[in-house]
C-alpha cells in the first residue's frame, strides 16, 4: 500500500455519511416521503438535547478567556480569570430552546470587542432537513445579559444559511458570513450542479446594533465546508473553499466591500462533492492574511500554511504576493482540521492528529509574522472522540482550547520561545 491510502481510506470512511449529506445539500432532492423527513427531525432533536463537544471560544483585551456553548437547545456563556481553570456562571444567550449547529465544522462563535461588548452567531437549524438561518445576539454589559437574538440572512427562505463565521474590528464593525443557497433555484450553466451554494454577509458598523443588506460575496462556493472570516486593515476578508471551472475545490478569498474572488491555493483538488473540510484566515497587525487548510488535490496532499501580503482585498489589481506552502502535521496520523489565530506579529497554528487509537492536539507559533516557526508542539492527546482544535493569541498569551469527550473542556498553554 502506499504511503498515505491507508490514511485516504479511513478519511473517506469517516466522510461517508456527510457526502450524502453534502449530495442533499448541494440541490439534490429531498426525501419525499415524509416519515424520512421526520426522522431526520428527530434526529437532529436528539443531536440538539445533547451537549456537543463544539463549543466557541475568544479572548478579550483584558486577556479574559469567554466561552460558548450549547446545552439543551439552548446557547450558554461563560467567562474565566484564571486560564480556563475556572469559569464564571453561565449566561443564557438565546431564550427561547433552538436547534442551534454545534457540529466542529459549524459551531456557535463568539468574539469580544474592546469595550467589552460580546458578540455571538450561530446557525439555527430549522424543521425542513438541510434548512437553517443564520443568527445573532451581543451583549452590552459585560455577558451578563444578551440582547434577543435577530435572523441576519435577510431573504428569510426556508433553505440552507449554514457555516457561519463572524469578525469584528475593535471598534464598531461587526461582519458575518456564511454559505447561502438562495439562487440555487437559478439555471447553473456550464457549471457542476455542485456549485449551486455562494457566500453572503452582513456587516454593521455600529458594533452590531442594526445590519445593512445582506452582500453577495461570490457564487459557487463548495457547499458545506466551513468559511473563514477575519478583519484586515482594508476591512473584512472571507475566506471558503470555492468550486473553480467545473469542480476543482480551491481555496479563494474575497473582501465583503465587492472585491475581486482570489484564489490562493492551487492544488487542483477535483471531487464530486463537499469534503467538510473547511480552512481558517487571520490577519496580522500588519494586515497580512495567514491561511490554513486540507488538501487531497492532485499537486499536493494534506494540510499547510501559507502568508498573504497585505493587500486591499475590495480591490481589483494584481494577485498578491503569497509564500510557498508550508505543510503542516504527519499525514500518516490523518493530520487535519487545522486553525489559526494573529495577534500584532505573532501567529499560531493548531491542528488535530489521530493515530487510529488515540487523538491528539498539536501547535506552532511564529513571533514574526510567519516569517519563521518554532517546532510542532504535542500538546495532549484523548483516547475518545475529539473536538477540532481552537487557538486563541494576544500578547501576553497563546491557548489551544480542546474539547474532549473523556477528559472534558481542556484549556492547553503552548510554550513560547520554542526553537
Amino acid at each position: 500500500m502506499r504511503r498515505g491510502t491507508g490514511r485516504l481510506i479511513l478519511l473517506a470512511m469517516a466522510l461517508l455519511p456527510q457526502f450524502a449529506a453534502a449530495q442533499q445539500h448541494a440541490g439534490h432532492a429531498a426525501p419525499a416521503d415524509d416519515a424520512q423527513a421526520r426522522r431526520q427531525r428527530a434526529w437532529d432533536e436528539r443531536m440538539a438535547l445533547a451537549r456537543p463537544l463544539s463549543v466557541g471560544a475568544a479572548l478579550d483585551a483584558e486577556g479574559r478567556l469567554w466561552l460558548v456553548r450549547v446545552e439543551n437547545r439552548r446557547l450558554l456563556v461563560s467567562h474565566s480569570v484564571d486560564g480556563g481553570r475556572s469559569f464564571s456562571s453561565p449566561v443564557m444567550a438565546s431564550p427561547q430552546p433552538e436547534a442551534v449547529m454545534a457540529d466542529a465544522e459549524n459551531r456557535p462563535k463568539i468574539a469580544v470587542g474592546a469595550d467589552g461588548t460580546v458578540h455571538l452567531s450561530w446557525t439555527q437549524g430549522l424543521d425542513k432537513p438541510m434548512s437553517a438561518y443564520i443568527r445573532y445576539a451581543r451583549s452590552t454589559d459585560g455577558g451578563r445579559t444578551f440582547s434577543p437574538p435577530v435572523i441576519l440572512n435577510d431573504d428569510r427562505q426556508m433553505i440552507s444559511h449554514r457555516f457561519d463565521s463572524l469578525a469584528i474590528d475593535g471598534r464598531g464593525g461587526v461582519a458575518v458570513a456564511w454559505l447561502d443557497a438562495r439562487r440555487r433555484s437559478a439555471k447553473t450553466v456550464g457549471k457542476s450542479p455542485q456549485t449551486d451554494v455562494g457566500i453572503y454577509a452582513a456587516v454593521s458598523g455600529d458594533n452590531g446594533a442594526t445590519f445593512g443588506p445582506n452582500r453577495k460575496v461570490a457564487d459557487h462556493s463548495c457547499q458545506c465546508c466551513r468559511t473563514g472570516l477575519t478583519w484586515a486593515s482594508a476591512g473584512p476578508v472571507a475566506f471558503w473553499r470555492h468550486v473553480f471551472g467545473r469542480n476543482i475545490r480551491d481555496f479563494a478569498i474575497a473582501g465583503l466591500g465587492g472585491g475581486p474572488v482570489l484564489r490562493v491555493t492551487d492544488d487542483d483538488w477535483e471531487i464530486d462533492g463537499c469534503p467538510h473540510h473547511g480552512g481558517g484566515i487571520a490577519a496580522d497587525g500588519s494586515g497580512h492574511a495567514h491561511i490554513v487548510w486540507f488538501t487531497n488535490g492532485a499537486r499536493r496532499k494534506g494540510i499547510f500554511y501559507r502568508r498573504v501580503a497585505q493587500t486591499d482585498f475590495s480591490r481589483g489589481g494584481a494577485s498578491p504576493a503569497m509564500s510557498e506552502p508550508m505543510p503542516l502535521g504527519d499525514p500518516a496520523r490523518q493530520a487535519g482540521h487545522p486553525a489559526v489565530a494573529a495577534a500584532g506579529s505573532r501567529v499560531l497554528l493548531t491542528w488535530r492528529e489521530f493515530d487510529g487509537q488515540r487523538f491528539s492536539a498539536w501547535a506552532m507559533l511564529s513571533q514574526d509574522a510567519g516569517a519563521s516557526w518554532g517546532s510542532p508542539q504535542k500538546l495532549a492527546e484523548a483516547a475518545q472522540q475529539a473536538d477540532y482544535t481552537l487557538p486563541l493569541l494576544d500578547a501576553r498569551q497563546a491557548l489551544v482550547v480542546w474539547s474532549t469527550a473523556a477528559e472534558g473542556l481542556r484549556v492547553l498553554p503552548v510554550a513560547e520561545g520554542q526553537p
